[in-house]
């Protein structure tokens, strides 16, 4: 029987490339399989790190010791537990004056009866003329008592000859209260140190310039000397 060469040699090749791609095929996987080995061990490593560092970080937090070279090495001087921000209690805001931060009405239950004009003309009964009206007046019954609307100094009292009887107190920033057509110019003095609701003075008539109007309190808010709207600065009623 007789063979022919060239199939015999081309089974061959079949044979040879059949096993050179079983053997590419076994060393693939194996590659991948160590591949996935080693990123096992690298993971494992990172994790036992991460725990190591996390327990010394544990450890330091808890107490912290400072120590000084000296004779024989290193020496603790004294060990200093820190202490977690969030533990502490917010510092209480304070004013310049130290007083209390609430503001309150100068005259309790006061109506309004004249606003703050700015630079407008507004009618003046007494003058019988237009002028610029640069506080606000509060209607109340004679002697019904003025208070301080916010904690501050007192740093005028005087007779205006326009506004009457006028105490000043001065509650830091630049701001100023004024207060004017008073009934009595004895209950304070300058320099005294008042607080929200501290009664000054009472409301008068002694205001030449608005006693044609009902008794009321003249009341200013200052900003750096300029006057600006006092319901802008308390919620007056």
């Amino acid at each position: 029987m007789r063979i022919d060469g060239n199939s015999a040699y081309d089974r061959g090749e079949e044979d040879r490339r059949k096993w050179n791609y079983r053997y590419t095929m076994v060393t693939i996987i194996a590659i991948l399989l160590i591949i996935a080995a080693a990123m096992v061990v690298w993971d494992d490593s990172r994790t036992w790190l991460a725990e190591e560092e996390q327990g010394e970080n544990i450890e330091t937090n808890d107490e912290r010791e400072d120590y000084i070279i000296g004779e024989g090495g290193l020496k603790v001087v004294q060990p200093v537990p820190t202490v977690d921000s969030r533990d502490k209690p917010a510092p209480k805001p304070q004013d310049s004056q130290g007083s209390r931060k609430e503001i309150v009405n100068p005259v309790e239950g006061g109506v309004i009866v004249k606003g703050f004009s700015g630079n407008e003309l507004v009618y003046n009964a007494t003058l019988d003329q237009y002028m610029i009206h640069q506080g606000v007046d509060i209607e109340a019954t004679p002697e019904t008592p003025v208070t301080a609307v916010k904690g501050g100094t007192v740093t005028k009292v005087y007779n205006d000859d326009k506004l009457g009887i006028t105490i000043e107190i001065s509650h830091g920033d630049g701001y100023v209260t004024r207060y004017c057509n008073l009934s009595t110019d004895r209950m304070v003095e300058e320099g005294d140190v008042v607080e929200a609701g501290d009664v000054i003075s009472g409301v008068g008539i002694t205001a030449l310039f608005e006693s044609s109007d009902p008794p009321h309190l003249h009341f200013e808010v200052l900003k750096d000397g300029i006057p600006i709207d006092p319901v802008e600065y308390i919620a007056l009623q």
